[in-house]
């Protein structure tokens, strides 16, 4: 288990920091199920009722985003009302938006999104970005500096392969099970800046590596920074993005507000002079690996205290943890209750798979999907 100086007395919180989330979205025909390369007509009919949606790497996706808010409560009807409303969006051009992170259908290609960038990506990376068509979710929390953002960052990794397995959601891909609860984690970390950041000892550190990175070529800008958490350039914020993309509005909101609290939680422990514990490498990538594979219903490599644990004592060692940031940010009744929720009923993954193992049928897959993805 972490040590901290926070077991054994609440901190004192100022202002409980905002938080924002983005939810990458599949764009699937409504009568075959497949990946439909529509992004830019969606776009422009959000964009008629509001909403600015985000085109991404390939044509079959989008990528809406919240303002910063408050509270759960705040961001749970944003996140809805965007769903909904794209979900709608989607409809006019007789396809469906599915909160997934893989396919469960074949696809017929994954085409490029038409902008310059994008199309130097593709060339660049070749098969990686033409096989792009996954869905993750990323939650923005703020933070006060730059400094702030990079030790949140070390207190985070922990915890990532355990966010990863709260938000599994793509085990069916190619109309077939992959052996995986996150099979979009696993094509995700091919690419060279994907998975977790090294520890970073500073500011300094941070650039050091990017600035690596680039030289390699293994980027071509700092937005292909893709760690799974990381200092935002664009906004005052730590960006964790290691989830798929969470099947419910509801269970977005559960992952957001844990984000927030381990955030909370390394504020405060940098205040009381903590560092963060240095996770060994090697042992997060299997940490990673088992997650992936069989998400909270298996046992977990807890990279703290280096055991083999059941997920669900797992969680309960992270709500234990950030409980005072929970309780802090008014939250710690709804994160209980969410999570026992999600351990009885299962994440996305675990709605998919009962699904398809029925009759082995992935529209049936794709229709419980996009009932899901807007469910109020």
């Amino acid at each position: 288990m972490v040590s901290s100086v926070l077991a054994t007395a609440a901190p004192a919180y100022g202002t409980v920091p905002t938080i924002g989330m983005e939810e990458e979205f599949l764009l699937v025909d409504k009568e075959t199920g497949a990946p439909v390369p529509i992004n830019a007509a969606v776009a422009d009919a959000a964009s008629k009722r509001q909403i600015d949606l985000q085109l991404e790497l390939t044509s079959c996706q989008v990528e809406t985003a919240t303002a910063p808010v408050d509270t759960a409560t705040q961001l749970l009807d944003e996140l809805r009302r965007l769903r909904r409303t794209v979900n709608e969006c989607a409809a006019e051009h007789s396809a469906l938006l599915l909160a997934v992170g893989v396919p469960p259908a074949t696809p017929n290609g994954f085409p490029i999104t038409d902008t310059a960038r994008y199309r130097m990506i593709g060339e660049k990376f070749g098969m990686i970005a033409h096989e792009q068509g996954i869905c993750g979710a990323h939650v923005h929390v703020s933070v006060p500096d730059q400094d702030v953002a990079v030790q949140a960052c070390n207190w985070m990794r922990p915890w990532l392969p355990l966010l990863l397995a709260l938000t599994a959601n793509s085990p069916i891909y190619r109309r077939a099970e992959t052996g995986y609860l996150s099979w979009r984690s696993v094509l995700w970390r091919r690419w060279p800046s994907a998975g977790p950041p090294p520890y970073l000892e500073d500011v300094a550190a941070y650039d050091k590596a990017v600035e690596l990175l680039l030289a390699a070529g293994a980027i071509l800008d700092e937005g292909m920074v893709y760690w799974d958490v990381r200092p935002s350039k664009k906004f005052p914020t730590v960006e964790v993005r290691v989830s798929d993309i969470p099947a419910t509005a509801t269970e977005s909101v559960l992952l957001a507000v844990l984000v927030r609290a381990i955030v909370m939680m390394s504020v405060e422990e940098d205040r009381a002079g903590h560092r963060a514990p240095r996770v060994d490498p090697e042992e997060l990538r299997a940490a990673y690996w088992k997650a992936a594979r069989d998400g909270l219903g298996g046992e977990f490599l807890d990279v703290l205290s280096h055991e083999i644990v059941s997920g669900r004592a797992h969680l309960d060692r992270l709500i234990t943890y950030v409980r005072p940031a929970l309780e802090a940010a008014k939250d710690w009744d709804r994160a209980r209750a969410l999570l026992d929720d999600v351990c009885a009923q299962g994440n996305g993954a675990a709605r998919q798979l009962a699904v398809f193992r029925r009759n082995r049928d992935a529209r049936e897959v794709i229709a419980e999907a996009a009932r899901a993805t807007v469910q109020p």
